[in-house]
This record gives C-alpha cells, structure tokens and sequence, in this order.
C-alpha cells in the first residue's frame, strides 16, 4: 500500500525563525554569564520593528538592543524596502523579572509550568528522525548556504519548503513532491531561478535515487517572492514547532522551545523525551517510538510516563516505560543535569530542527 506524508522546513531568514534565534541569542548571552539565568522571551517582528517581551531573572549584564541587531545583521536582513534593515528597525523592549509565584516551586527543583511533552524517533534515516522533515532541513539549510556563500547570489533571507515522501509498506521509498519558495532580488527571471535552485540545491542535497521522472518539482509557484521577511508576513517565537520537532510524524504537546532556559520543562523535557526514544530505537527494542510525559508547575516528578512503539517493539510498551522510569531522572533538575543544559548552547538548536543534530546531548546513543 503506498502512503504519501509531507513535512515542512523553513530557513533562518524566515519571519518566525528570525523571532526564533533572536530570543534563542538572548538566552545565550544570559548563560554565558549566569548558568542560573530564568529566561521566558519572546519576540514579535513586522515591518521594520522588532518587539521583545518576557521575563528574565540573570546577573547578566549586556545591551539587547545591539545583539538583536548583531543577529539581524548576521541573517542577511538589510533592506527596509525588501523585508528588514538591522540598522534602521525599531526595536521595542518590554522585559521583566520571572514572577515571584513561578519561582517558587522551580527554586525547589519544581517544573516551571504544568504541560505535556512529546519525544519521537525511527529508524526511518541514520539520525532516527523522519525522512520527510530530514530532507526538508537539509534543503532549507541548503538554501541559505548559497545565500551566504555566494553560489546563488541573489537570494534574500526568506525561504520555505515542503517535501513529500512516497511511503510503501511503512518505509520511504521515493520523493514524489518538492516545493521550495525562496526570496530572490527582483531582477532575476524565473528560469533562471528554477535552473539554480534545482541543480545547486535540490540536486547536491537529494539522493538521485530517491527521485525520478514522476517526482514534481516546484520552485516559486506564484511565480514571484520579492517581498520577503517582516514586511511580507510577521515572525513571533514559537509560531513553528512542527518545524523544530518532528515535521509532524508525531504528536506535540503546544510548548515552543525558543527563548526558554531548561526549568521550563516544555523544552528540557522535550530533548530528553527524544534522547530516551532514540536510544530505544537505537538500542534495538523498537523500530520507532513516540514518549509522553505530563508535568504540574512546581512538582518534581512526572504525573504519567506513555510510550508507543507502534507494534515494532520487541519488548511491551509497559515494560518499555518501566524501563524509563528505572533508568532515567525526569526531574526537571535531573534532565538539566543529564543534558548538561545550563551551557549557552540553544542558537545551535534554532534553525533546521532541535533534533538529528549529532553534536547536541540528547542525540548521544547509549546502551540501555
């Protein structure tokens, strides 16, 4: 039976992801100074102004005016009239203290909010994640190399794209859709565009036997995408979770990651949940697996631990959780000790997915 799933990336230069990294660099910076930092910030872009709001509790001391404008700058954004210009935006500040009642139950090791947290993994691709939102990373990130290398010169920032993989008997077996949109200077003719994008992007990334004659392939199919970032759509933190998970293959919990420090369990407790569920996989007791816990702000220990390995385990999902609970902490202080997640480490985890990326802890295999 042949199943067709799509997944969705977007580049660094997208209104949400721009939002994304700039809270992302405003948690780093606060690390690098204070390991204890409380940061919960988010971002709001349109138009030519940046607006940054949330609480912050750290010793740090930076100006936040000139990161977010260094970060501007290093995505690519510098035409007001095209999308953003790190040097002219206006930039609204409105930070604040973590409030005194959330404090309270994180300083005693206590989960920063109530929620529920999703962790997935497959032996679909090398790095346990789904090959659709696998190959929609590395073309989007691919996108933006040429950007900045030069080998398209005249794309701007801004770009999407969506892949759709052929599915025959639950394994990827082709590519039957590409869609990539891309900002571009106003100059270039659409066939120069296509011929570009397909052989310096979709070529060098996709493996040529996973494509064909029937694979479709669309590059700008409104035929134009001059008006890009901030002045073509507006960005905010949060806004593509699917993107930094798992392109939709598994469930998600409605907690963004972004601008978060790790009490907040909505993106601790998501980076442990993936690490436990690609070690089950790799591991060799499933061939993929989704995890489930639920937190209550200020309390230590998860309310429930779920786990469905879809009928591909060797070991019962009710083992396999007990399994969990015997070999892992699922404390939010415990998490932050395993992961080592006080480091100013998150603008690594921004763009292109918080998961496959073989340098970050949670994606270490261990023996379990």
């Amino acid at each position: 039976m042949k199943q067709y799933f799509t997944s969705e990336s977007v580049t660094e230069g997208h209104p949400d992801k721009l939002c994304d990294l700039i809270s992302d660099s405003i948690l780093d910076e606060c690390l690098k100074q204070d390991s204890n930092s409380r940061v919960a910030v988010e971002t709001f872009a349109s138009g030519n102004t940046i607006t940054i709001a949330g609480q912050i509790t750290t010793k740090a001391e930076f100006n936040v005016e000139n990161l977010v404008r260094e970060v501007i700058k290093e995505i690519g954004y510098d035409n007001e009239n095209l999308d953003m210009d790190y040097r002219t935006c206006k930039i609204d500040i409105n930070i604040t203290k973590q409030s005194p009642d959330i404090a309270m139950g994180v300083d005693i090791g206590g989960a920063g909010d109530q929620g529920i947290m999703f962790g997935y993994a497959s032996n679909e691709t090398e790095n346990y994640m789904p090959y659709a939102i696998d190959m929609a990373h590395k073309l989007a990130k691919r996108l933006t190399e040429v950007r900045k290398n030069r080998v398209i010169p005249y794309l701007r920032p801004d770009g999407k794209v969506q892949v759709t993989v052929e599915y025959e008997e639950s394994k990827p077996k082709r590519i039957e859709t590409i869609l990539i949109s891309t900002q571009h200077n106003a100059e270039i003719s659409q066939e120069e565009l296509k011929k570009d994008i397909t052989e310096k992007v979709i070529k060098a990334v996709v493996p040529s036997n996973m494509m064909d004659e029937n694979t479709n392939i669309y590059i700008n199919p409104t035929g134009r995408f001059v008006i890009g970032g901030p002045l073509g759509d507006t960005g905010l933190t949060g806004r593509k979770i699917i993107v930094d998970t798992y392109g939709g293959y598994a469930r998600h919990g409605g907690g963004a990651f972004s601008g978060k420090d790790a009490s907040k369990v909505d993106r601790s407790a998501a980076y442990m949940l993936r690490h436990i569920a690609k070690n089950i996989v790799a591991n060799g007791y499933a061939g993929k697996c989704e995890i489930q816990v639920s937190y209550a702000i200020g309390m230590k220990e998860p309310l429930s631990i779920y786990v469905n390995t879809f009928g591909t385990a060797t070991k019962t999902d009710e083992e396999l959780a007990r399994l969990i609970r015997e070999k892992f902490d699922l404390t939010p202080n415990g998490i932050i000790e395993y992961l080592d997640l006080k480091k100013p480490i998150y603008t690594k985890t921004t763009n292109y997915g918080h998961f496959g990326k073989e340098e970050l802890a949670w994606e270490r295999i261990i023996k379990m």
